[in-house]
């Protein structure tokens, strides 16, 4: 009789172990069901990353077996997520560093302010989705036949055809018509204008997808490194280039190639025919074009090419060719250690010196290839071995590393490469491999060089025929919200940590990030755990996947898409 009832005893427990199971099974179906469906529009995105994840194109992770999570703070691994509120809707178009009622309690001379002022983070919120309405300016181009009849003249003179001229910085460049018709003749424009109080012109560049960014000629020196551009421009641009004895020439002179070009359109020249259209007196516009003459053969440029309000100079290819200016009593030469110390350092009246040459024909610091040979050559600043711990050889090994590293982005992200992903950002850029590795007609990188970083290798990207800038990204990125679709962030985290909060690059990040736009983060896989976990309180849907080489490799790969949500009445996010 107690057999009997032992076996009924045991059936019921079998019964209702059966159960359980079965409930659980279901209950984790449900669930993984309902995390899989989202409630954004990039979750599409992000499902079809994950489902070319799940297909074998990488090794599916697992690295609880070759990691034991040493040194990970417990809570890295708690469920409990921190969710991140939306911001208020006054910060739909926020941009930190430069807030337009504070800016105008500045001093106007040297553009005061305009320049970045000291608002540097967003705050503790992630800003809303949607673009504000009515921000972006009318009117046309200031080319009055059309840019491309404007830059047919302009490369009667400038070898632009046989990719002698690569990279071009364009001041004061309003909606970047002129960076945005070089692009088909495979020049890539660095555009630049102030924030403006009515006429969001840098964001209405970048939504054409046209490289731009929020900056002035004024006080501070611009983010990049000396020898840069191949040419520059300023057509109406509104740059005082008579006054300071010089000063905002010798800048794009220091950020100039030698052998370089300078075109100046508009005001003032050809100001006897002009003067009148553009309200000016005479002797004002002849004063400020004697100014401008003056400098150009301070700094040993010499004037190609003029013809109605068209005015072109091409600076020397080296110091021989300059005879007689060490002579000239108003040309102070720069202290050659200055030329690449930019980053928040003030403007200098002087002449940045010339590389030094072995012969009268040698192009000082180096000749280029033409483009774009010249993006996978070596660049001449590492053949003269003034990069320090770079080598031809590490040169080299690293374009085959990056090369295979995008090869791998690609099977994880098709979308790469589709057209989907136009403005494209590196945010530790090294020696440009990744945009190099990515090079095409359909993208442009804008190549992020860190202010700590190890190396200045930003002059190497430049000899590649890249662009790029030097950043602090402890700081805000002079960008308007929502400007890039792909960021790429290698290392980023290592480099910055126990210097500035993970949570504030993130909320960076998700700053300029487009809805629907996808982050590459790269780096170790406990590094990753914790950004996992913060940008899931972003509402960012995410996949990491291992190591092209294996899972037994420590680095990882992390893939992010933002959803596209906005702010219901009651203050919470929505689809």
């Amino acid at each position: 009789m107690a057999g009997k009832m032992n076996a009924a005893d045991s059936r019921t427990r079998s019964s209702i172990s059966i159960c359980i199971v079965v409930g659980l099974c279901c209950f984790f179906y449900i669930l993984g069901a309902w995390q899989k469906s989202g409630f954004g529009k990039g979750d599409s995105i992000a499902v079809e990353i994950t489902r070319q994840t799940d297909c074998g194109t990488l090794p599916n992770l697992n690295f609880e077996t070759h990691h034991d999570g040493a040194g990970i703070p417990s809570e890295a691994f708690s469920s409990k997520v921190k969710e991140i509120k939306p911001c208020d809707a006054s910060y739909t178009d926020y941009t930190p560093c430069h807030d337009q009622q504070r800016a105008m309690t500045f001093p106007r001379n040297d553009m005061i302010y305009r320049r970045d002022i000291a608002l540097r983070r967003m705050k503790n919120c992630i800003a809303l989705s949607p673009p504000p309405k009515d921000i972006f300016p009318g009117g046309g181009t200031q080319f009055p036949h059309g840019a491309d009849a404007y830059i047919d003249q302009l490369a009667s003179v400038i070898p632009m055809a046989n990719g002698t001229v690569r990279t071009a910085l364009d001041t004061g460049c309003g909606v970047a018509s002129w960076g945005a018709y070089l692009l088909k003749r495979n020049v890539l424009a660095m555009s630049f204008a102030p924030r403006d109080s009515h006429e969001a012109q840098v964001q209405f560049a970048l939504e054409r997808g046209v490289p731009a960014f929020i900056g002035v000629l004024g006080t501070i020196k611009l983010p990049f490194p000396s020898r840069s551009f191949d040419m520059a421009h300023c057509s109406r641009c509104l740059i005082p280039w008579g006054i300071n004895d010089g000063k905002y020439m010798m800048e794009v002179d220091r950020v100039l190639r030698p052998g370089g070009y300078w075109v100046l359109s508009g005001p003032p020249i050809n100001w006897k025919t002009n003067f009148q259209a553009w309200q000016r007196t005479k002797e004002d516009l002849e004063k400020e074009q004697n100014s401008i003459e003056r400098t150009a053969e301070l700094l040993c440029w010499e004037k190609t090419y003029e013809k109605g309000e068209i005015a072109i100079w091409r600076k020397r290819i080296n110091s021989d060719s300059c005879p007689g200016r060490q002579d000239e009593p108003h040309a102070r030469i720069c202290e050659p250690t200055s030329a690449d110390d930019v980053w928040y350092k003030e403007m200098e009246t002087c002449v940045t010196p010339y590389p030094e040459i072995n012969s009268p024909e040698e192009v000082a610091g180096g000749e280029l290839k033409t483009f774009p040979q010249r993006l996978n050559a070596i660049p001449p600043r590492i053949a003269s071995g003034s990069v320090s711990r770079v080598s031809v050889a590490s040169y080299q090994e690293d374009n085959k590393l990056w090369k295979k590293h995008v090869k791998a982005y690609k099977r994880i992200n098709k979308y790469i490469d589709s057209g989907r992903y136009r403005n494209v950002m590196d945010m530790n850029a090294g020696l440009g491999g990744f945009a190099a590795a990515l090079e095409s007609s359909k993208l442009w990188v804008m190549n992020v060089v860190p202010i700590i970083a190890e190396k200045a290798t930003l002059g190497v990207i430049y000899d590649r025929g890249l662009i790029g800038m030097y950043h602090d990204w402890c700081e805000a990125f002079s960008t308007y919200p929502r400007t890039y679709d792909l960021i790429h962030a290698n290392g980023v985290f290592s480099l910055y940590k126990n210097i500035c909060k993970m949570e504030d690059i993130l909320l960076e990040m998700d700053r300029i990030l487009r809805p629907e736009g996808a982050v590459i983060f790269r780096d170790n896989v406990d590094v990753l755990i914790k950004v996992k976990r913060i940008v899931a309180g972003m509402r960012w849907n995410t996949r990491i996947v291992d190591h092209e080489d294996g899972p037994y490799v420590s680095e990882k790969i992390l893939v992010a898409v933002k959803q596209y949500w906005t702010v219901g009445s009651n203050g919470t996010a929505v689809n």
